[in-house]
């Protein structure tokens, strides 16, 4: 597509002197007021270098640049010269680039030839997949998914906590009260019990905590019956943990988690004392890091074993030597703030200069109306709930509306927009934000919602079916297109949204965040309905009806990429 700053910047460029292209290109605005034009130039900063009044300069570039077929219109107001583009010229660029581009609208090419890792989800096994856990998981894919639209070669790991003493406790737990065919038969919610169980048996027990640290002391030996049953939690685990990744339609590339690293940890820490960064502070070794302002970081407990730090210096060093990373993504809650400020400082202190190539993404926490969650105490929302109940109120809602569907076909879609609907409210607020889970908030199918967007999708299918396959050929191939046709403000506000896309997904890129591509797919949404109420679109005028057809043809291509990168499916009916 034409950038069009870059293009008024060259032709003011001829106007003024003493400014470099890319500066004059950084001065450029888009107004808030539509009435001021498409793009202004302020002239302000000009008044010292060219010794005339900003208002005069205005008025001088103004004139300068009327007459190019760039512009409809170009107005000096005081010191701003506000430029109106030609609604043809920008229209048909548009256009042809959203039909000729297709499902690649909105990819680019910029992290070509360079690898990025994103990490994310990163559930414990042998503990709920609880609704905690959607925030890193859907923000993560999306990250991952716009990454990949950037160009780059993107590594998706799942980190998975699998080792630590809460497995000492597991084991002792399952020993003592559990039995293998309750396992077998409902893995995460019996493993739960039995977790819970020793939190309030240790209560009145404390000798259970002895055990639970000499059998994870076992563990660590690599000692035969614990390791099985470690090996056996976690294969279990990992069952019920796939089939939600199925339903939110999630693949990971690694599943390493904590236990990999086990037999790494080692040379760190003894990279650590020969760099003389290691300390000892009652039995145990640190790393001082007051002078950088983040305290004391522990790195070996008492004991000699190690803590999550270890692990992840380790890890941060097997994957840059394992993939030459670019960047190095965390997708982990911001109460692990101090913890990664911690580490990558760390890991700068040993002397890797990529250290700061590591970035950790936070989120807010998601908390119970009554509360926070809690393992230990059982107080937990499992994730495939909260996924099999939306997709049941979708299912009912979809059936009243068509009672004539067929099952399966009212399955499909209420699977693709129930979920969509959970995945679309994780992804809707800035992901720094907390929020209290609410059922009626998550399934709620009005205003700036999934289903919503997803209605939209199917709708622009709907007008390209009535339309008919010769109609949509012609209009795909922007055959007897007559781009004179979208000259009103409905059609030209929807072209500017969808021009805009491609920066969009650059911009998420950039800020990690993928609230902003949702944003702007609700922009879109909202901008083909008013065109859609706007406009007669299947006029008896065929060159027309073509023209505008074209247009729903780019309005659903933009809206279907932009729920790929949220993770989500468009539908084609609803």
């Amino acid at each position: 597509m034409v950038n069009f700053k870059e293009e008024i910047a060259g032709l003011i460029a001829r106007h003024v002197d003493g400014l470099e292209l890319s500066e004059i290109q950084d001065m450029i605005e888009v107004p808030q007021d539509t009435k001021m034009g498409d793009y202004a130039f302020p002239c302000f900063r000009l008044a010292k270098l060219l010794r005339k009044a900003p208002p005069l300069i205005a008025k001088g570039i103004a004139e300068g640049i009327a007459d190019s077929p760039l512009f409809e219109k170009v107005e000096q107001v005081n010191a701003y010269v506000n430029m109106f583009i030609s609604k043809e010229v920008f229209v048909k660029d548009t256009l042809e680039e959203v039909l000729q581009q297709k499902d690649a609208f909105g990819r680019t090419d910029v992290g070509q030839g360079k690898t990025v890792i994103v990490e994310y989800s990163s559930p414990n096994i042998a503990k709920p997949f609880h609704i905690g856990h959607i925030r890193s998981t859907v923000i993560g894919n999306s990250i991952y998914k716009i990454y990949d639209a950037l160009g780059y070669k993107v590594i998706r790991i799942n980190h998975l906590g699998d080792y630590g003493t809460q497995f000492g406790k597991m084991i002792c737990a399952y020993r003592h009260w559990g039995n293998k065919e309750d396992v077998i038969r409902e893995p995460i919610k019996t493993l739960l019990h039995y977790y819970t169980k020793f939190h309030v048996e240790v209560e009145q027990h404390p000798e259970l905590d002895d055990e639970a640290r000499e059998i994870f002391a076992k563990l660590e030996r690599g000692e035969k019956e614990e390791v099985e049953l470690w090996q056996w939690f976690r294969d279990e685990s990992l069952k019920e943990f796939t089939r939600v990744y199925d339903m939110l339609g999630i693949t990971f590339d690694s599943y390493n988690g904590e236990s990999f690293y086990s037999d790494k940890m080692p040379r760190f820490v003894k990279e650590l004392e020969e760099k003389g960064l290691l300390k000892e502070s009652q039995g145990a070794h640190v790393v001082d890091l007051e002078e950088y302002g983040l305290g004391t970081a522990l790195i070996t407990k008492s004991d000699g074993s190690t803590l999550y730090i270890t692990r992840d210096i380790a890890a941060a060093v097997y994957r840059k030597e394992t993939y030459d990373f670019y960047k190095n993504i965390y997708v982990v809650a911001s109460q692990q703030n101090l913890h990664f400020q911690q580490w990558i400082q760390i890991v700068e202190l040993l002397g890797y200069d990529w250290a700061r190539d590591c970035v950790h993404v936070p989120f807010g926490l998601v908390s119970l109306e009554d509360g926070t969650m809690s393992t230990r105490h059982g107080r937990v929302v499992f994730l495939e709930d909260v996924l099999n109940k939306a997709v049941e109120k979708t299912r009912e809602i979809i059936r009243e509306k068509n009672p004539d569907a067929s099952d399966e076909a009212v399955d499909e879609t209420a699977r693709i927009v129930g979920i969509g609907a959970v995945i679309f409210q994780e992804l809707s607020n800035n992901r720094i934000k907390d929020y209290v889970f609410k059922w009626d908030k998550v399934l709620n199918f009005d205003g700036e919602t999934g289903p919503y967007v997803q209605y939209t999708h199917a709708r622009c299918a709907s007008v390209l079916r009535r339309a008919g396959e010769e109609i949509t050929a012609k209009a795909a191939s922007l055959q007897d297109v007559d781009y004179s046709c979208l000259r009103s403000e409905s059609a030209y506000e929807l072209v500017k949204l969808l021009y805009k896309f491609p920066d969009v997904v650059v911009d998420a890129g950039q800020r990690y965040e993928p609230s902003i591509v949702t944003r702007h797919i609700v922009d879109m949404a909202q901008g083909f309905n008013r065109f859609y109420h706007d406009e007669h679109i299947l006029t008896d005028n065929e060159q027309e009806k073509i023209t505008k057809v074209a247009l729903v043809i780019a309005a659903k291509t933009a809206i279907k990429n932009g729920l790929e990168l949220l993770g989500m499916k468009a539908p084609e009916k609803m």
